[in-house]
């Protein structure tokens, strides 16, 4: 097959999964870049293809052995097909089409859920993108993106995952009230993280923090409503020492994760729940 162009009906199919709608009912999106590509791979079952310019062919033959070893169609296209597949300037020159990952509350067993990231009505998407990511490398057991917040496939999202939304369980629920509920219902302290918050992250004793958790993060323009944090059994503030005027969502988030990461891992409890197969 030759390379393909922004007019062939396989870039003209991927090209609809830039549209929100269009990934919903197909249960489809698009994963831009090396690294997201690469981890998007290592999951089975995951990639349906995988487009990308000659150039980017040539410079990335790890990621065509893994494609070749997924059974995964790799297609070369012509740059301006590529570009037509994302909404970054400068593009990476490689996109992968997949299947969605997220998984139904359902499917989680919330009974052995240790660590909880939750968003609550988190609406930029590089903001999502990155709490994926930081609950990622603090060993999170879910990511629960709650109310009105992004859509986990949006592009910008993805990439600021950097492939961890390949690795976490993440879930899309329609109200944080009721994800509150059954983060406690499953036995777990329920902790809001606000800038605002009565009690410091540094006052928190390793008791608490080594509890089963979920962690709720507000909307980073506005926080979390009071009627959002009432639920929650403490809101914690992020300790600023400086000069700064506050910390951005994913810094807040990261920090607070980690806390309990630590205190949970040094008491030899903290487990990590498979992510379900599609």
């Amino acid at each position: 097959m030759g390379t393909l162009t922004s007019r062939s009906g396989r870039v003209k199919a991927a090209r609809r999964l830039t549209a929100r709608a269009a990934r919903r009912a197909e249960g489809r999106f698009l994963a831009e870049g090396p690294q997201a590509v690469r981890e998007a791979l290592r999951r089975p079952g995951c990639v349906v293809e995988v487009f990308a310019t000659a150039e980017a062919s040539q410079r990335h033959r790890d990621l065509q052995q893994l494609a070749a070893e997924a059974s995964v169609g790799w297609q070369v296209a012509d740059g301006r097909a590529l570009a037509s597949l994302t909404d970054t300037r400068t593009p990476q020159g490689v996109v992968a089409v997949c299947h969605a990952v997220d998984v139904a509350g359902s499917q989680l067993d919330w009974d052995r859920l240790r660590l909880v990231a939750v968003c609550a009505d988190v609406r930029d998407p590089g903001n999502a993108g990155s709490l994926v990511r930081c609950a990622d490398a603090a060993g999170a057991d879910a990511v629960v993106l709650a109310g009105r917040s992004v859509d986990p496939y949006n592009p910008k999202a993805v990439r600021a995952s950097t492939g961890s939304l390949f690795h976490v369980p993440v879930t899309v629920a329609t109200s944080v009230e009721e994800t509150v509920d059954a983060l406690k219902s499953a036995g777990l302290a329920v902790l809001a993280a606000d800038g605002a918050g009565d009690v410091s992250l540094d006052e928190l004793d390793a008791a608490a923090l080594r509890r089963p958790t979920g962690w709720v993060f507000g909307n980073e323009a506005w926080g979390l409503p009071d009627a959002t944090s009432a639920l929650a059994d403490a809101v914690v503030r992020v300790p600023i020492y400086g000069r700064a005027e506050s910390l951005n969502l994913a810094t807040a988030a990261a920090l607070c994760l980690y806390a309990s990461a630590r205190e949970q891992r040094d008491g030899g409890r903290l487990g990590r729940v498979r992510c379900p197969r599609a």
